[in-house]
């Protein structure tokens, strides 16, 4: 049997440099360039989430997303695209045909917020 020092708590090395990219040390503030403070800036906000799911099947319109949505208001989903696709997580692609058609889909960054999204679920299963 190995011999056990009581009253040390052991770090794990993993954890030594935990979020150490994510606050400022002279002001103690967040970092907004942190990857963390990144990540959860593309989430932020109500329905994030459930327009993400929508685009696991691929590519939706506009109609399309407000039809299989129909609680989420014209101005919610006009700016949580506009956040998604500034944030990197979503394509937008526009046709050329008459009437112009616009459509989103998720780029390889957004494909990559899928796991993330489910480590989420899962923790919010288990409160």
């Amino acid at each position: 049997m190995a011999h056990q020092t009581v009253g040390h708590r052991a770090v794990a090395p993993d954890y030594d440099d935990f979020l150490g990219d994510c606050s400022d040390p002279e002001r103690r503030r967040p970092n907004p360039s942190c990857p963390v403070e990144v990540t959860l800036n593309a989430l932020r906000g109500r329905w994030t989430a459930l327009l993400i799911r929508e685009f696991v099947r691929g590519e939706r319109s506009y109609t399309d997303l407000a039809s299989e949505l129909p609680h989420l208001s014209d101005k919610v989903l006009s700016d949580r695209l506009a956040q998604l696709t500034s944030a990197g997580v979503l394509e937008r692609r526009r046709t050329a045909s008459w009437p112009p058609r616009v459509s989103y889909e998720l780029t390889e960054r957004g494909r990559a917020l899928l796991p993330i999204l489910q480590a989420m679920q899962d923790w919010g299963e288990n409160r």
